[in-house]
């Protein structure tokens, strides 16, 4: 199975590389005695095509309209002003973990709503704070 998936993976960066026009050997000039002439061969320059700049350079930015966005990341975790409601599938222990990686210390009484929201109380920044995990991973606080 193994060396069937690197087969695969080879197979796929073959094809994904760029394909560039082959040319062939100048004909060598007929023996002598031959009566067998070729016509000489056009001696035009053979063009190499442009690489694609895969640079990104040319790319749009992701921040170009004037809006702020709905979510935003904070060192790798998801913020927003509101908690979204819906089927929330991180355990108790996921969502403890995330809501410590946005900065919350000393969480207790965790607990998820009907809506699906990971509610508890919190201490951030030297004050108390109620802090929620929507099934999104934003934390939010109120």
């Amino acid at each position: 199975m193994r060396t069937t998936m690197i087969r695969l993976a080879l197979l796929g960066a073959v094809a994904a590389m760029p394909a560039y026009a082959q040319t062939s050997p100048a004909p060598t000039a007929p023996a002598p005695g031959s009566t067998n002439r070729a016509a000489p061969a056009p001696t035009a320059p053979t063009a190499t095509p442009a690489m694609p700049d895969r640079t990104g350079a040319n790319a749009p930015s992701a921040r170009s309209e004037s809006t702020p966005p709905a979510v935003t990341t904070d060192n790798g975790t998801r913020t927003a002003t509101t908690p979204a409601a819906g089927a929330n599938s991180f355990t108790e222990g996921q969502a403890r973990s995330r809501i410590e990686a946005a900065g919350f210390t000393g969480l207790n009484d965790l607990q998820k709503d009907d809506q699906g929201i990971w509610r508890g109380r919190a201490m951030r920044n030297g004050q108390q704070v109620s802090v929620s995990l929507d099934y999104q991973g934003n934390v939010t606080t109120r």
